[in-house]
């Protein structure tokens, strides 16, 4: 875990606070005891990460029949998250590790059913803006369909070795 700076706790413990506050009135958690996910040591991610957004993390030798809050080592998030520009979609994914904290381990149905009873509006929709972004970010290239002029931001070239997934033409790099 990435130890988070003065700025990033306050933040953590902000978007804390009002994720248990939102999930006290929902119904779906009236009968989860979420107290104890004030005890939660969180952190974030390393700053370099593109494809995940946040992460519960349990202690070393749990196993699935151990799924208690007194197993997790810590819940991180992204730090980008952590900018209010991303607010929204970062209490989402934290209501989405609480959710985990709380023995739900499992990406299934129920899992799913918990995650969608967020009130958010369409919060988890911003998941893929949010992996553009990241990518957006720390790209060096860009590999480019002429065809269809989608733009695929990349840290290393594609040296002509790849087809557009939707037109089938060669990609073609252009240095950032």
């Amino acid at each position: 875990m990435v130890k988070p700076n003065k700025f990033q706790q306050a933040r953590l413990d902000e978007l804390r606070n009002l994720v248990i506050e939102i999930m006290t009135d929902m119904d779906v958690w009236q009968n989860h005891d979420l107290i104890p996910l004030f005890d939660l040591n969180l952190g974030v991610l390393r700053k370099n990460a593109t494809q995940r957004h946040g992460v519960t993390r349990w202690k070393q030798g749990v196993s699935k029949n151990q799924l208690t809050l007194e197993n997790i080592q810590s819940v991180e998030l992204h730090p980008e998250l952590l900018h209010h520009q991303w607010g929204a979609y970062a209490a989402f994914v934290l209501h989405h590790e609480f959710i985990h904290a709380l023995g739900f381990r499992e990406h299934n149905t129920l899992f799913r059913s918990l995650e969608h009873s967020w009130p958010g509006i369409d919060a988890g929709d911003l998941g893929p803006k949010f992996t553009e972004y990241l990518r957006r970010k720390s790209a060096k290239w860009l590999w480019v369909c002429e065809g269809c002029k989608i733009e695929f931001p990349r840290k290393k070239s594609s040296n002509g070795g790849y087809k557009c997934r939707k037109c089938g033409t060669v990609l073609t790099d252009q240095k950032l």
